[in-house]
């Protein structure tokens, strides 16, 4: 059984930065295309950012494109998500999953394993 664990969520003013780690261990993780996810109340979760394995393609969702980066550290089995210039609406439950190897990059359907989430507060 794959287990993700994310950090680095919590409370940053508007206008701030904020960076994400979600660490991959255990089961038949083979350190594949990841994918970070998020979930605003009352909001469907959607897409943020995904990145391949070898960290030579990355993907974001249109609205966020300029304000997130995604990387990755193999050694480490970790994906990071950089946030910059965070607003109120990007206040979420943020995810890191796993990609099965199958779909779009950018469709929930497309993942298999998922982490419990981080909280992100950004604050006018």
């Amino acid at each position: 059984q794959v287990q993700l664990v994310e950090s680095g969520g919590g409370l940053v003013q508007a206008g701030g930065s904020r960076r994400l780690s979600c660490a991959a261990s255990g089961g038949t993780f083979s350190g594949g295309a990841m994918g970070w996810f998020r979930q605003a109340p009352g909001k469907e979760r959607e897409f943020v950012a995904s990145i391949r394995e070898g960290a030579e393609s990355a993907f974001y969702a249109g609205s966020l494109k300029g304000r997130v980066i995604i990387s990755r550290d193999n050694a480490k089995n970790t994906v990071y998500l950089q946030m910059f210039s965070l607003r109120p609406e990007d206040t979420a439950v943020y995810y890191c999953a796993v990609y099965r190897g199958l779909g779009s990059l950018g469709s929930l359907g497309s993942y298999d394993y998922w982490g419990q989430g981080t909280q992100v507060t950004v604050s006018s």
